[in-house]
């Protein structure tokens, strides 16, 4: 609805406005999440609110378009992909969503991601 309402290139989904949020995350899930957006927000200036949120609407062309620019992979590549759209001039909207943690399973990240998120930060830094 908010892509009809708008002609937004990119709908993205967000934890970081009214009435988005997390349900099921500890303290320091929260606090890990939260620091790494404000981060990334302070030094790449993405023009969205949740950079490592994976819950997108794009249109097939810029899609296409901006994938074929993007070289990160894991948690830096929904990062890059916002990054390298707001570069490139595209119309970005945002709806709130509430994420849930994972029923079952154990989250991935650990230190090994967070040091590979903070690489990818720099090297978005440098390159866009």
């Amino acid at each position: 609805r908010k892509q009809k309402e708008t002609g937004a290139d990119i709908v993205t989904g967000t934890r970081y406005v009214s009435n988005g949020g997390v349900h099921g995350w500890n303290l320091m899930r929260k606090l890990t999440s939260r620091g790494a957006n404000v981060l990334a927000q302070t030094l790449l200036q993405p023009g969205a609110s949740d950079l490592t949120g994976s819950f997108r609407l794009y249109k097939r062309s810029v899609l296409e378009d901006v994938i074929s620019c993007c070289v990160s992979k894991g948690y830096v590549f929904q990062m890059e992909m916002i990054v390298r759209a707001t570069r490139k001039g595209y119309h970005i909207e945002e709806v709130p969503i509430t994420f849930v943690d994972r029923v079952f399973g154990i989250s991935k990240l650990g230190g090994s991601e967070i040091v590979g998120y903070l690489k990818g930060l720099v090297y978005l830094l440098l390159t866009t």
